[in-house]
């Protein structure tokens, strides 16, 4: 039986567990969109979280250990980052000048290359949704989410989210 009163009726009715799917799709977009874009300018085997771990490493480098506490995640697990991050050529180990026993990750010309792409490719993915959206309506939306972000600070580390 149709309830008359609700044909032709607009109804917005929002459930609590769409918020994070929005949230997670329009990341998901970005994300996306620039690992393509990065794709297409030499770093076609890029992955989401080595833009995590290349700025755990930073501009002045940093021993397996703080990475992994950088990430939140074990002194293993940040050594098999490092290892695939030095596989693909956007990391190197060196010696570190202040402690001769202390090796140092690095970023390699490579490394600094994906950064300073990714960088430019949130430039022009940001502008793109400015674009859709509205730079008001854009620039509200980010200091919402940054008012309901614990603490208004980003973290790198998601340990434990997606697994056991």
């Amino acid at each position: 039986m149709v309830d008359e009163k609700k044909v032709n009726q607009v109804v917005e009715s929002r459930n609590g567990f769409e918020l994070p799917l929005l949230l997670f799709a329009g990341f998901r977009s970005i994300i996306d969109a620039l690992h393509r874009d990065l794709a297409e300018h030499g770093h076609p085997r890029a992955r989401p979280a080595y833009g995590f771990a290349l700025q755990a490493v930073g501009r002045d480098g940093a021993a397996i250990s703080e990475i992994g506490r950088r990430l939140g995640v074990s002194k293993q697990a940040a050594g098999k980052t490092v290892e695939k991050l030095e596989a693909l050529g956007y990391v190197e180990r060196a010696p570190d000048p202040a402690d001769g026993r202390r090796t140092l990750i690095r970023l390699t010309p490579h490394g600094d290359d994906l950064l300073a792409r990714s960088a430019e490719g949130f430039d022009r993915l940001r502008a793109e949704w400015a674009r859709t959206l509205g730079e008001e309506r854009l620039t509200a939306l980010e200091r919402d989410l940054c008012t309901m972000a614990p603490g208004g600070a980003f973290r790198l580390d998601a340990a434990g989210w997606f697994t056991g």
